[in-house]
């Protein structure tokens, strides 16, 4: 009597979901496959095989134990089995299929392996049974790193199933092959199948292929898969930030500025590379305004860290923008941090213009404190510091202080000029 092939086939199910069809496929007679060999170039001779009522009934009572998940007592049934098998080929080769699956159910993947490889070596399986082993294999000796031997059993099972057999599964198994084996180009064809026969293809299947295209340094089909990417899973920022990036590579800046832009609305940028990034992408874009306050914003929110470097950019946006009160009180905040005086001095260039004078010399005075100033530097503030007293009527002081700036030859024609108004300006008053 053979064994019912709709109770064979939820067995099968059982075992291993996911898999094709291949446990006691050959349950009813089947007709000889004559030793031609297949476009494949696999030559096989398999005959007509058939399971007795005694076999099917000991089979039916191990699927009820796999069914409840009993894999233990499977497993040493269906090895008592085998060791009666004899020389039945057929049978052995069921039941080394049968152990492998069990065991493959347990965890034990290197003993699940050893039986499949048998069940193959047996060579005595319908074709639909002996390649989905191919398959099975595969995926074996991939978690195991054998990344050759895992392709070319896959590349067979390939080519014996027919087209609409074949599952995204298996294209996103030989992309990961080839991922592996550094192959990116056939990564990249293996995981377009994948997603051309899926109506639901899955995000790491979109990461595979974005990884493979970076590393062929395809950038612009990269893009394509980011937009996809972004479209699909809009709540990412990883794939904002790539895609604008990339972008930016291509010396497409107002495309990389727009996305990077669009994230920021979003709120996915919560990183302090990320403020800095769009901050720096508005400044090349020309936009100072946009590029100061997203990273002022991002410093009050406590994203970006308050110091000396980023308060700087801040205040060298906002003078870009003229936005001269801004950057005033964007210096100051730099220049609390500032080791030396250079950010005093930037302070007390926009103050001069803005004719501050007080104000002008007490940034001064302090950019002298603190010091660290180069030779050039150091002239700028007694000049400007001339400046300021001149403006305040403290001529005598005024005219110190150019004298010291007149030392340098940077500012000594400068120095000259005021010190020359300065004593028209005297005669002025005394005449």
């Amino acid at each position: 009597m053979m064994l019912r092939a709709e109770s064979l086939n939820r067995f099968t199910s059982l075992l291993l979901p996911g898999l094709l069809l291949g446990l006691f496929l050959v349950l009813a007679p089947i007709e000889p496959v004559l030793g031609q060999p297949d476009s494949c170039g696999v030559q096989r001779d398999v005959g007509t095989r058939a399971l007795d009522e005694r076999v099917w009934k000991q089979l039916n009572v191990i699927y009820e134990k796999v069914s409840a998940q009993q894999y233990d007592e499977a497993y040493e049934d269906l090895r008592k089995m085998l060791g009666k098998a004899g020389r039945e080929p057929y049978l052995q080769a069921i039941l080394n299929q049968a152990l492998a699956q069990v065991e493959w159910s347990r965890g034990n993947y290197q003993a699940s392996l050893g039986f499949f490889e048998q069940a193959v070596e047996l060579n005595t399986l319908p074709d639909q049974a002996h390649f989905t082993l191919m398959y099975q294999i595969a995926q074996l000796y991939f978690m195991q790193d054998r990344y050759d031997e895992a392709l070319e059993k896959l590349d067979l099972w390939f080519c014996e199933s027919p087209a609409e057999e074949i599952t995204s599964a298996a294209y996103v198994l030989q992309a990961s092959i080839y991922i592996q084996k550094e192959d990116y180009a056939g990564a990249v064809r293996a995981i377009d199948q994948a997603i051309s026969v899926d109506d639901d293809p899955k995000e790491p299947w979109y990461q595979l292929k974005l990884a493979a295209q970076y590393e062929l340094e395809q950038f612009p089909q990269a893009t394509a898969t980011l937009e996809i990417m972004v479209s699909k899973w809009p709540g990412n920022k990883t794939y904002w930030t790539q895609l604008s990036q990339i972008y930016f590579r291509l010396q497409k800046v107002d495309q990389a500025l727009a996305v990077q832009a669009l994230a920021y609305r979003n709120g996915l940028l919560d990183k302090q590379t990320d403020l800095l990034y769009l901050s720096s992408l508005y400044s090349n874009s020309d936009v100072p305004f946009k590029a100061a306050a997203v990273l002022q914003n991002g410093i009050e929110a406590g994203i970006v860290e308050s110091n000396t470097y980023h308060w700087t950019i801040v205040a060298e946006s906002w003078y870009a923008a003229e936005e001269l009160e801004r950057s005033l009180l964007a210096y100051e905040q730099a220049g609390t941090a500032a080791s030396d005086g250079v950010i005093d001095l930037r302070r007390s260039f926009i103050l001069v213009d803005l004719e501050r004078w007080p104000a002008a010399l007490e940034s001064l005075d302090l950019a002298l404190q603190k010091g660290g100033l180069d030779e050039r530097k150091t002239a700028e503030v007694y000049l400007l510091r001339g400046m300021a007293q001149f403006n305040l009527g403290n001529f005598d002081s005024a005219s110190a202080d150019w004298g010291r700036a007149s030392r340098y030859e940077k500012t000594r024609e400068a120095a000259r000029q005021w010190m020359i108004h300065l004593q028209e300006e005297r005669r002025r008053r005394t005449s």
